[in-house]
């Protein structure tokens, strides 16, 4: 009985530590995006609102042209899947570039400010670039589909860069 008693007390706290742990990583999880500046989430909430919008355009450009051209264009869930997580990873880019923004404007040296920015461009750039493989590669997305909403954030920050500087104006 003692040796029962004993193994059934080291099971509960083998599951109360990995319960703590697991609270505590959650934790963690939530004080990372706690240290957001709102900049940054206001700019992201922007980009990801614009490289959506052009997403759902994108797929009415391949409904469309699949109407037209069926045996050319295609409009299945490649398609969809593809341009969903494209936009994902436009928008996850961006939000990673803010961050690193965030980081290094707080740095006192700036040569190590600079190589921070060098590094998360290298870091960006190889996700991206890691992505088009994949839509190319894998079967399960359309390719044009999953690489065009990488251009998206471009396009909305400079439209509204120009709608904001016609309402400055």
């Amino acid at each position: 009985p003692d040796v029962i008693v004993s193994f059934r007390e080291k099971r509960k706290r083998r599951i109360k530590f990995h319960l703590t742990d697991i609270i505590r990583r959650e934790t963690n999880m939530s004080s990372m995006f706690a240290n957001v500046q709102p900049a940054v989430k206001k700019e992201t909430k922007k980009v990801a609102i614009g490289t959506f919008i052009c997403v759902a355009l994108m797929w009415a450009v391949f409904g469309i042209g699949h109407a037209v051209m069926p045996q050319k264009i295609p409009f299945d869930y490649t398609v969809i899947l593809a341009g969903l997580i494209g936009g994902i990873v436009a928008v996850l880019n961006f939000f990673l570039m803010g961050m690193t923004v965030q980081k290094v404007v707080s740095m006192e040296d700036d040569k190590q400010a600079a190589m921070k920015m060098k590094t998360s461009y290298s870091q960006r750039m190889m996700f991206q670039l890691l992505w088009g493989v994949l839509a190319i590669a894998a079967p399960c997305f359309q390719f044009v589909a999953g690489l065009l909403p990488l251009l998206f954030p471009n396009i909305v920050i400079k439209t509204v860069g120009i709608i904001g500087g016609r309402k400055a104006a």
